[in-house]
């Protein structure tokens, strides 16, 4: 027995020895390296319209998570539909994690791409489609319900017209665009009834040129306030400057090209929709999700130029439509069908 007890201790320190000698779990795996995130745009990162929405999102997104974790590419100026979808090809094959073909018009082409990145997500806008119904399943979408600020912009272009006439210079009848320019005439139309909204599409986001000769028609018709949307609107804006005819924005904080009659813009603040698809990716979801900006999630807000003296009637008016189009007692019909 006591050759047994020996033997059985003897056997237990080994016991003990090799399982001190087995090597430790290893670690769970961490991410290396930074995110990556490329964007395709149709104009400059700069264009204070539709293209500089998205990159001063990422740049906000970047400055909080440090560009050591957040990498940012750019193909700006894409408006050639096929060299657009050689740079998202491109990104996808150089292993991005997000690549976002920022306009409409990429969609046929991410119809085509995105099957072939199955671990790669992407996004577009201004949309809600994300092809799942076609197979798809790393898509993400996102729109801008931009007939809410459009509405608020229009209420304050009604109060501050004095001749009752109000131009709108819109690219093409499509899109965020097009919602921008309904809910800003129904906003001028349920303040003014008497007010005569005068809309004019050009046909193009980016010619400078057509949005002048808009601007000067309306001008030329009596309208003292203009408003407009896409890239093009610096040329409208240019031409209300030197008329003196205010001017009310969207997409981006277009103040600084003209403080004295640029009254107030809505900007779109796209992080709002990027944090969420960065969560998601991080967790596993690669796409079939599409988001909307609104008042009430933020991602749309309306900015006040400081440069421009906005009467406090005006201002308390503005306010009181977004408050109404937050808790639902302000509908906008503009939008409502989609």
């Amino acid at each position: 027995m006591k050759h047994n007890r020996i033997l059985i201790g003897v056997l237990l320190v080994v016991a003990l020895i090799l399982a001190g000698c087995q090597p430790a779990a290893a670690p769970a795996e961490e991410p290396t390296g930074p995110f990556r995130v490329a964007v395709v745009t149709p104009s400059a990162r700069n264009d204070l319209a539709f293209s500089q929405s998205i990159w001063d999102a990422l740049m906000k997104i970047q400055a909080e998570r440090g560009a050591d974790n957040f990498e940012v590419a750019i193909s700006e100026n894409m408006f050639v539909v096929d060299d657009a979808a050689a740079a998202i090809r491109d990104y996808a094959s150089q292993g991005y994690n997000l690549v976002i073909a920022h306009g409409s018009q990429y969609g046929a082409s991410l119809v085509e791409i995105a099957p072939d990145f199955p671990e790669t997500s992407f996004a577009w806008g201004t949309t809600v489609d994300t092809f799942t119904d076609q197979g798809v399943n790393n898509v993400f979408a996102y729109e801008a319900r931009s007939e809410q600020g459009g509405y608020v912009n229009g209420v304050m272009a009604a109060l501050l017209s004095q001749s009752g006439v109000v131009g709108v210079i819109g690219p093409i009848e499509t899109g965020d665009a097009k919602l921008y320019v309904d809910g800003f005439a129904e906003g001028v139309q349920a303040t003014n009834p008497d007010a005569d909204v005068n809309v004019n599409y050009t046909g193009s986001f980016s010619d400078v040129t057509l949005a002048s000769e808009a601007a000067t028609t309306h001008i030329n018709a009596g309208a003292d306030v203009l408003t407009g949307t896409a890239q093009m609107v610096v040329g409208a804006i240019g031409v209300a400057k030197e008329q003196g005819v205010l001017w009310f924005g969207t997409q981006s904080d277009q103040a600084s090209l003209a403080p004295d009659i640029v009254v107030a813009c809505q900007v779109y603040h796209w992080e709002v929709v990027l944090n969420d698809i960065l969560n998601l990716i991080d967790e596993g979801t690669l796409g079939g999700k599409a988001y909307s900006l609104t008042l009430e999630n933020g991602g749309l807000e309306i900015v006040y130029n400081p440069a421009y003296a906005i009467p406090d009637d005006v201002k308390a008016a503005a306010q009181d439509a977004i408050q109404g189009i937050i808790d639902g007692s302000i509908t906008i019909q503009a939008g409502s069908a989609g």
